[in-house]
């Protein structure tokens, strides 16, 4: 058998489960041309039932079963594998995997590629000292770094000392025909005729989903003709049921967990809330703009580079919970400006954020770097 010559990109992510980095992920690995690449993904501790989303049956998932705490036997598995594989690329996401480049670079792959896609709640601005140490020590093994959001990239160059000509910015893109105002709506319970407020993510502390119950809270003691939609699944689970039972609304806000239908659902709401502590960029901001809807969120991270304020959205500071509330009021109670800033919201991710241009950019990113040979570039 001839042997494929297309270059093996090994994508290498802590864990292939509902999320958005792992959604772009695969949005990328479904949209770049299959005559020009192969992929592979790298799971450093398992992979999900999530993996069914990709289209093409060869794309390998790989899992190394990472023990907690410091498995050395992880990056063993881990260099037999790409001494088997032998990609032409390897692209890490995030701090969880960043440690493995130079795994790689000792196996011999000729390009190493860095995302840094977000936060977590550990570290939420970045800035931890022995994380920050860490990713300067791997730095020598990187070759370039992709960062979704320009407040990551200047993250990166300002506080991780990474130049700039070593960062390259692309904004995630969003599935538009998928996500659009027209198609069918998800049957919400009990909201038939009511206002419906939702939010999807991962339920972890760093989105502060808390502070969108509590917001409910205070409203629905006020009026009874709005409902709440949670969708996501994660740590924070248990503690936002008990937040829900202990303020009696079970019967009013519906905590969904993980749903195939996502798109039916946005389509359903009337109003978009992320309350994080940060973002990188929010794939479910863009999922709910191409979905026509307005968007209230955090003014942190990359929501300010999504979202035109008083144009297709609202801004609140952080923590800032009457805000957060009358911003939210103020689109319940107005149906000419919900309509106005959705329209413009949906627009404006079909002028900025759509699937092609993301395909673009790492299609250029992957060309730029397939010549093998090439050395890491050292910090000045």
């Amino acid at each position: 058998m001839t042997e494929d010559a297309r270059p093996l990109i090994v994508h290498v992510i802590h864990r292939l489960g509902t999320g958005g980095m792992e959604n772009g992920l695969v949005n990328l690995i479904n949209g770049l041309p299959a005559t020009h690449y192969r992929h592979a993904i790298v799971c450093m501790t398992e992979s999900t039932a999530f993996q069914d989303r990709i289209n093409d049956p060869a794309v390998a998932v790989h899992e190394l079963h990472k023990q907690s705490g410091k498995d050395l036997g992880c990056y063993w598995r881990f260099f037999r594998l790409m001494r088997r594989l032998r990609p032409a690329v390897v692209h890490t996401r995030n701090l969880g995997t960043i440690d493995l480049a130079p795994v790689a670079a000792l196996a011999g792959v000729p390009f190493r590629l860095h995302g840094e896609h977000g936060w977590d709640n550990a570290d939420p601005q970045g800035l931890n000292p022995r994380y920050r140490r860490l990713r300067r020590i791997c730095d020598r093994f990187i070759h370039g770094y992709v960062a979704v959001s320009e407040d990551i990239a200047g993250w990166l160059r300002e506080h991780i000392g990474i130049r700039a000509d070593r960062v390259r910015q692309i904004y995630n893109g969003v599935d538009s025909e998928r996500f659009s105002p027209d198609g069918a709506r998800a049957a919400l319970p009990g909201a038939a005729t009511l206002r419906v407020v939702g939010t999807v993510g991962r339920l972890d502390p760093i989105k502060r989903f808390d502070a969108l119950i509590e917001w409910f809270a205070s409203r629905h003691s006020e009026r009874g003709d709005i409902r709440l939609v949670i969708v996501g699944d994660g740590p924070e689970r248990r503690t936002l049921e008990r937040l829900v039972a202990d303020h009696s609304l079970s019967d009013h806000v519906w905590l969904a967990g993980n749903r195939p239908d996502v798109a039916d659902i946005m389509r359903s709401l009337d109003v978009f809330v992320l309350p994080s502590r940060n973002e990188g960029i929010s794939n479910t901001i863009l999922e709910a703009m191409a979905s026509g809807l307005p968007v209230v969120a955090t003014d942190v991270g990359g929501n300010c580079e999504l979202i035109e304020r008083g144009v297709t959205g609202e801004l609140v500071s952080s923590g800032d919970r009457a805000a957060l509330a009358d911003a939210i009021a103020a689109y319940l109670e107005d149906d000419d400006r919900r309509a106005q800033h959705g329209a413009a919201a949906r627009e404006r991710v079909l002028r900025r954020f759509s699937l092609d241009r993301m395909m673009h950019n790492y299609d250029e990113l992957y060309v730029a770097g397939l010549p093998l040979g090439l050395s890491p570039q050292q910090e000045a």
